[in-house]
Order: C-alpha cells, then sequence, then structure tokens
C-alpha cells in the first residue's frame, strides 16, 4: 500500500488533463448515506412543462408523513449542457463527462425478447420515423437490443445519422425463448385406442406447458439481468434518466407486495394501487408459484432502480390494436408508475411516446430527502410529493424499496464484478480513469502498466477511530474469444488517517498495476469494486501501440 500513496502525488502530472475545474463530476450520491432522490416532471392544463417551481412549492410525504426537502435541482441545472470532452492516448474512463456530458439522459431499447416477430419491424420503422422526423438538435441517446442478452447498438450520441444507421441495421428478431407451439390436431386415422389418444394428448399438453413455463421464466431472467445491467451503467451520471422501453409486454410488473396503507393513503392513491402480491400479478403469463420465485430478484431491481434514478417509459411495440391487450397494458403502466415514466400503449404512432420522455425531462426537478424512518429493511414505502400551484400535473415514481445493498460476510462480489465487465456499456457507480503504458513506456519494463485514478467521494469508508477504513478490490485482465488471460487484482483494504483520507477525497484514489502483454489488439478490461457498498465500476481499455 505504500506505493498507492507515493503515486498519489503524481496525479497533478499524470492525469492533469482530465482533472479541469470545468469537467470535475458532482460528488456521486452513494447508497449508504440513504438520500432518497425522488424526479419529478410539472406539466400545466395543456400538458406544456413547468420549470419555475422553487424548492418552497413541493411538499414530499413517505408513507404519510412529511419529510423534509434537502436537495433541490431544477430543470434548468438539470438541463446544464457540456461539450463532449476526448480523452488523450492510453487514457481510458467511465466517468459521467466522457460517457454523457451535459443534458438529459435518454436510453432507447428494442425488445426483442418480449416482442412478436411482426411487431418488431413496425416499432423499428416508428424508430426511424422519430429519428428522421423528430429528433432534436444537441438531444443525446443510447440505443439498446434486448434478445438473448443486453447489447449496445450505439452509445451516447447527439447525430442523428448516427442514431438513424443504428436503428437502420437492427433487423427484427425472432425472440429467443418464444411461446410453446399448439399440440397437433391430427393424431392419426381414428384406428388408435381412445385411451392411448388420450394420453398421448395430455403428454402434450404437460410438455407445451413445461416448454411455455421454461421459456417465460427464462424472459424474467433474462429481463431482470437487462435491468441490473442499465442501473449499473446509468447509476453514476448524475440526473434523471428515461428509459424507453419499446416491448410487446413485460413479463413481470414492479408492484410491491405490501402496501401496508392507512385508509386515508388509500383512498388518495386509490386510481393506481393493486393490491395484490407480485407472485399474483405480471399479465397473467405463467403461473404464481413461478413468480413467486423471483419476487426478491424483482425487489431489488426496482431498489436498483429507484438508486439509479432510471424512470421507465414502456411504449406498446403493436400501436394501435384490435386486441385491448388489458394485463400486458396493466403491466406497462404499472412499471411506469413505479418508476416514475409514462406510458404509451394502443396508439398508431408510437415515435410520440419517445418524444414523451424527451419532452419530460425539459421539465424535470430533483428533490432529495433523508428519510425519518432510518432502518433500511427492504421494506416498500410510499411516496407523495404534492404542489403548492393549483392546476398543475405532476409525474414521480410512486415509492421505493428501503433496500442496504451493503454486501453480506457470505456474499461473492466477484459474481458481481463478472456481471459488470460482461455488461454492454461500462458500470459507472463507482466513476474512475485509467492510463495504460506499453511495455516500452512502462516503469517496468515488459510489463504492460495500468494506472487507476478513482473518484473517492463516489467510496463509502467506514470511519472508526484511527479514521477512514476502505475496502477496496481493483481488477484488471485481458480478454480474447471469451478467454480471461493474464488477470490480475489488488485488494485495498485499510484503515487511513484523516489527513491521508482528505487528500484522496481532493486528488483522487491510485494505484499501479503491472500486466503480462499480450498479442496486439487485444483489449483490456477493467474494474473498481467498493466492498462496503457493492456498487462497481468497470472500463475496457487498450494497450497503446
Amino acid at each position: 500500500m505504500p506505493r498507492m500513496l507515493a503515486l498519489a502525488i503524481l496525479i497533478p502530472t499524470l492525469f492533469s488533463p482530465l482533472r479541469s475545474p470545468a469537467q470535475e463530476p458532482a460528488p456521486a450520491i452513494r447508497v449508504s448515506t440513504h438520500l432518497v432522490l425522488v424526479d419529478v416532471t410539472a406539466t400545466d392544463r395543456q400538458g406544456k412543462p413547468v420549470t419555475d417551481l422553487k424548492r418552497e412549492d413541493f411538499v414530499v410525504e413517505e408513507n404519510g408523513k412529511t419529510q423534509k426537502i434537502a436537495t433541490f435541482v431544477s430543470p434548468a441545472e438539470n438541463q446544464a449542457n457540456a461539450a463532449a470532452t476526448t480523452l488523450p492516448p492510453g487514457i481510458f474512463s467511465n466517468l459521467p463527462q466522457f460517457r454523457s456530458p451535459g443534458g438529459p439522459i435518454v436510453v432507447l431499447v428494442l425488445d426483442a425478447l418480449n416482442t412478436p416477430f411482426k411487431d418488431q419491424a413496425y416499432a423499428r420503422d416508428q424508430m426511424l420515423k422519430f429519428v428522421r422526423d423528430q429528433y432534436k438538435p444537441g438531444q443525446r441517446m443510447a440505443i439498446f437490443a434486448l434478445a438473448g442478452t443486453l447489447i449496445r447498438l450505439q452509445d451516447f450520441t447527439t447525430d442523428p445519422r448516427v442514431l438513424y444507421a443504428a436503428v437502420v441495421h437492427h433487423l427484427p428478431k425472432l425472440p429467443q425463448y418464444g411461446v410453446a407451439q399448439e399440440a397437433p390436431s391430427d393424431l392419426g386415422d381414428g384406428s388408435a385406442d381412445i385411451a392411448t389418444v388420450s394420453e398421448v394428448s395430455s403428454a402434450l399438453d404437460t410438455f407445451d406447458a413445461a416448454e411455455l413455463a421454461f421459456a417465460e421464466d427464462r424472459r424474467v431472467e433474462i429481463t431482470l439481468n437487462a435491468l441490473d445491467s442499465l442501473s449499473r451503467m446509468l447509476g453514476g451520471m448524475t440526473g434523471r434518466k428515461s428509459v424507453v422501453w419499446v416491448t410487446g409486454a413485460f413479463p413481470f410488473t414492479l408492484i410491491p407486495e405490501e402496501r401496508g396503507l392507512s385508509a386515508a393513503e388509500l383512498k388518495d392513491v386509490l386510481p393506481n394501487i393493486n393490491t395484490r402480491r407480485p407472485d399474483t400479478l405480471a399479465g397473467g403469463t405463467y403461473s404464481s408459484i413461478q413468480r413467486g420465485s423471483h419476487t426478491q430478484e424483482i425487489r431489488d431491481a426496482a431498489a436498483r432502480l429507484s438508486n439509479a434514478q432510471v424512470a421507465i417509459y414502456p411504449i406498446d411495440a403493436r400501436g394501435l390494436s384490435i386486441s385491448t391487450h388489458f394485463n400486458d397494458e396493466r403491466t406497462m403502466r404499472e412499471i411506469a408508475d413505479e418508476t416514475g415514466g409514462r406510458v404509451y400503449v394502443n396508439q398508431n404512432e408510437i415515435k410520440d411516446g419517445v418524444a414523451l420522455a424527451f419532452a419530460d425531462n425539459s421539465s424535470s426537478y430533483t428533490l432529495g430527502y433523508y428519510p425519518e424512518n432510518k432502518k433500511f429493511d427492504g421494506e416498500y414505502r410510499h411516496i407523495k410529493t404534492k404542489i403548492a400551484r393549483e392546476g398543475l400535473e405532476l409525474h414521480y415514481r410512486k415509492g421505493y424499496y428501503a433496500t442496504d445493498f451493503t454486501p453480506k460476510k457470505d456474499s461473492h462480489p466477484e459474481q458481481g464484478v463478472a456481471a459488470a465487465l460482461g455488461d454492454a456499456a461500462p458500470a459507472t457507480t463507482v466513476p474512475f480513469t485509467v492510463r495504460v503504458k506499453s511495455p516500452a513506456d512502462n516503469a517496468v519494463k515488459g510489463k504492460v502498466g495500468v494506472d487507476f485514478l478513482v473518484d473517492a467521494n463516489s467510496i463509502s469508508g467506514e470511519d472508526t477511530s484511527a479514521g477512514k477504513h476502505l475496502d477496496l478490490a481493483f481488477y484488471a485482465a485481458f480478454v480474447s474469444a471469451g478467454k480471461v488471460l493474464s488477470p490480475r487484482s489488488i485488494k485495498v483494504d485499510r484503515t487511513f488517517d484523516q489527513k491521508t483520507y482528505q487528500q484522496m477525497v481532493q486528488q483522487g484514489i491510485m494505484l499501479h498495476m503491472d500486466l503480462d502483454p499480450q498479442a496486439t489488439g487485444f483489449p483490456l478490461i477493467l474494474a473498481v469494486h467498493d466492498n462496503h457498498s457493492g456498487l462497481i465500476g468497470t472500463v475496457r481499455a487498450f494497450v497503446p501501440q
């Protein structure tokens, strides 16, 4: 560890191109602080954004009790634009100013997993029309697709031509886990024994039911994994993130298990309430036993989305339909309500639903409060936001799970790191920058040098009588054809005195690592894991030639 401290003094020369005051990111809010952030959009009776509200105009309640608003960010502050910054050669980063600098964050997800093949082409055509006809200069968006996993079609960009090309090249796909086929109606010429025919038909029905159950169980798992990936990829970026999810259906809902409302609260929120448990909901598409097996994963995914300030805008890929698809539409509405987004269903021009997400971001306020109830026990808590001005409509998430994601003693952090390294884009909940040196330029000749610089404001240190205790793990490895080569990890589990810790807060936490070189062009995967909070940052890099 002495080498880490010695290297810290090299920060001004090593990373000075990255740390000018104009580029310095706002300190990240860590889950361990239990600051609850609520993003609120306000519109008037005509649906136009209202952007002149003040902190004193809002009242926030949690489970019926008024909370003190500790932080307030106006739409103008949320909309602050910043020019994209180019990284110097050999420098790689997952910091917000390099991932998506300034302005609102909008992500488009084209869901082939949960959308019938015939509807995907229509949805794709609508997205092309949106980019061509409605995309405004300066708007920034990234595009992902969901099939067997979440893949990135296009990273954040303001160029509509680049977005258009990404959607054009994304062709409709058959869902990897579709619905089971119907049993054949022709079972022979009628000469077979009736009992035998009945047994065969029953066996086919049982097989189809098992196939359908497996397919829908996999859909749940893949969709949950995609939500967790989005939370990791977007969680370290400041402000509200709108995820426009173009789909035929969600395979589950985020409705909490126990509402626990008083009679007055129940009456107040009755239009949006559904008191059935999550193991009796999810569009009526599969058995309650299967849904119940994913209840905890759904609760955790909902909590991570809340912490990452992600609002989901479900867009029905089927457009205007003769069939009402009531169960699917209900699930989409519940997903939107629970995350603070809005739903767009049973409409011809589904491209207008994408425009709605951009419009909401222009009137988004962020309210933060430290809940009076300090016990984070995983239970669901209801949020209600009120406004003093009459005639306004507010949209915000209806609650959150008070989940403490601090790793338990029997947890396996390597699993979370492996999942993050497999994501389609960098995990940002631990922001850091790395400089990669070739074997010729590294101090240790013949080795690839990697210098990590971690934003200490993002790390959840533990206060002790001797100072601040940090528990971090640094990972680096080359990858080739899915194989991990030359892996290396260093653990920093140490208490630092206050003077040293304050230096880290101001300058960053730095650590050097030497790796055995590999063939030219092999990418490096790098990760930093905060063992106190469970948060992760990842970066993909290359060795300079």
